[in-house]
C-alpha cells in the first residue's frame, strides 16, 4: 500500500452502498415507457431487466478478479495501467478526470432538480442542482468518515423507501391482466430487435456496478471486500430493478405506459392516488442525493491515484491529513457547475459514452490477458465462471459500442477526439512515475 494512502476505514457495508447507489438514478423510473410498445410482455420484459443484471454481475465478476490482484485505488486507471501500459491507463483516466464523472453528477443534480421542482413548485430546478453538489461535496471535504456515514444512511434509506413502494404497490393495488409467466410469442419477443435495442439502455441503468473499484485504497481487507462489495451491490440492484418493473406492470395499464417518460410516477398515482407524484419525486430525489454522493466520492479519487503518478497532475494528488483528495473534489465541482450552468452535460455525456464503455471493455479484455501473462499473480478471488462471464460482458459491451457508434456517430467521434487530445497531453508531459 502506497504512504500516501489513506488509512482503510471502509466496511464492506459502505462499499456495497457506494456501488448501490451509483446504480441506482432515474434510469429505472424513466425507461419502462419505451419498453413496452416493442415488448408487450410482462415475462418478457422482466427477462429484459434480468439478462441486464446478468450481463452487469459478468463485468462486476471480473472487475472483482483484478481488483483482488491488483489492489489500488483508480479503477480502470490502475487496471490497464498495469496490463498493458500507463499510456493506456492514461487515456482511461483522462476521461474520469475530465468529463467522465462530471457529466453523470450533472446529469443527476438537474433530474434532482427538477424532481424538487415538482414537490415544491416555486423552486428554482438550476439553483437547487447546484445547491445540491456543493452540499455534498462540502459533506465529502470533511472526512471519510463523515462521507461514509452520509452514504450508508442516504443509501440504505432510499433501498428502504424503494421496498416499502414495492410493498405497497402489491398490496393496495389490484393488479393488472400482465402475465410474469412465459406466454405464447415470448420467444420470439425475447429475440427480436427492440429487445436487443432496448437492453442497450437497460445496461446503462446498471451503470455503476464497478464503483468499489475505485476506492480500493480505503476499503478494509481490499483482497476479500471489493469483490463482495461490487457482486452484492449489483445482485441487490438486479432484484430492486426486477421488482420495481414487476410493480410498475402491476399497478399501471401497459396503455397508459407506452411511450410515457415518468412510469414511476404513473405507477406511484395508481397506489397513492393524487400524492403519488409527490411521493415518487421525493423518493427519486433522495436516489438522486446517494447517487451524487457515490460520484462524488469515488471521481477524484481516481484523480489522486493519477496525480500520484503523473508529475503534470501532481496537484490533483494532495490530500487532507485524513486522505480526502480536496483539489480533486474541487475541480470536479467546478467542472460539474460549469456543465450545469451550460447545460452540455448531456451532450457531453453521450459524447463519451462509446469511450467509457470502450474503457471498461478494454480492463475485461486485461483480465484475460493477465490471466496468461501472470499465471502465478497471486489472485485471493478468481472470477465466477471464466472464461464464460467474460466473454459474455465483451459480447453484450461490443454490441452496445457499435449500436452507440451508429446511433450517435458525431458524438463518438468527439468523444475519440477528447481521447486524442489526452494522448497528446500525455506524450508532451514529463516522465511519469509509473513509467519509471
Amino acid at each position: 500500500m502506497d504512504l500516501s494512502s489513506p488509512p482503510r476505514g471502509i466496511s464492506l457495508v459502505t462499499a456495497t452502498a457506494v456501488v448501490v447507489a451509483n446504480m441506482i438514478g432515474t434510469g429505472v423510473f424513466t425507461s419502462l415507457g419505451f419498453q413496452v410498445g416493442g415488448l408487450p410482455s410482462g415475462f418478457a420484459i422482466l427477462m429484459l431487466w434480468l439478462v441486464g443484471g446478468v450481463c452487469a454481475f459478468c463485468g462486476a465478476v471480473c472487475y472483482g478478479e483484478l481488483a483482488a490482484a491488483l489492489p489500488r485505488s483508480g479503477g480502470e486507471y490502475h487496471f490497464l495501467s498495469k496490463i498493458f501500459h500507463p499510456a493506456v491507463g492514461f487515456l482511461s483516466g483522462w476521461l474520469s478526470v475530465t468529463v467522465g464523472f462530471a457529466a453523470p453528477i450533472a446529469l443527476a443534480a438537474m433530474a434532482f432538480g427538477k424532481y424538487y421542482a415538482t414537490i415544491f413548485p416555486h423552486a428554482l430546478g438550476t439553483s437547487w442542482a447546484l445547491v445540491m453538489v456543493s452540499a455534498v461535496t462540502l459533506v465529502h471535504l470533511g472526512g471519510v468518515r463523515v462521507a461514509a456515514g452520509f452514504q450508508n444512511t442516504a443509501t440504505w434509506l432510499k433501498v428502504a423507501l424503494i421496498l416499502v413502494f414495492i410493498g405497497a404497490g402489491f398490496w393496495l393495488v389490484e393488479g393488472q391482466p400482465v402475465k410474469f409467466t412465459p406466454s405464447p410469442g415470448d420467444g420470439k419477443l425475447i429475440g427480436s430487435t427492440p429487445f436487443a435495442v432496448s437492453l442497450v439502455y437497460v445496461m446503462y441503468a446498471y451503470a455503476g456496478w464497478n464503483a468499489a473499484t475505485y476506492i480500493v485504497g480505503e476499503i478494509r481487507d481490499p483482497q476479500k471486500n471489493v469483490p463482495k462489495a461490487i457482486a452484492l451491490g449489483t445482485l441487490l440492484v438486479t432484484g430492486l430493478y426486477l421488482a420495481l418493473n414487476a410493480v410498475f406492470l402491476h399497478a399501471t395499464p401497459m396503455s397508459e405506459l407506452v411511450g410515457k417518460l415518468d412510469v414511476g410516477h404513473a405507477a406511484a398515482m395508481n397506489i397513492f392516488g393524487v400524492t403519488g407524484g409527490k411521493v415518487m419525486s421525493a423518493l427519486i430525489c433522495l436516489g438522486l442525493v446517494s447517487s451524487i454522493s457515490a460520484m462524488t466520492w469515488v471521481g477524484p479519487r481516481v484523480m489522486k491515484t493519477m496525480g500520484q503518478d503523473v508529475r503534470l497532475l501532481a496537484p490533483l494528488a494532495r490530500s487532507t491529513r485524513s486522505g480526502v483528495p480536496w483539489v480533486g473534489l474541487l475541480v470536479q465541482l467546478a467542472i460539474v457547475i460549469t456543465l450545469v450552468l451550460t447545460a452540455s452535460f448531456e451532450k457531453v455525456l453521450t459524447c463519451v459514452q462509446f469511450s467509457i464503455q470502450l474503457a471498461s471493455f478494454a480492463t475485461v479484455v486485461g483480465l484475460i490477458v493477465l490471466r496468461f501473462k501472470q499465471p502465478d499473480l497471486p489472485r485471493p478471488y478468481r472470477c465466477w465462471g471464466y472464461p464464460v462471464t467474460p466473454l459474455l460482458f465483451l459480447g453484450i459491451s461490443a454490441w452496445m459500442m457499435i449500436f452507440v457508434a451508429k446511433k450517435h456517430p458525431v458524438e463518438t467521434l468527439t468523444g475519440m477526439a477528447l481521447i486524442l487530445l489526452g494522448w497528446i497531453i500525455y506524450a508532451i508531459s514529463p516522465r511519469t512515475r509509473t513509467d519509471s
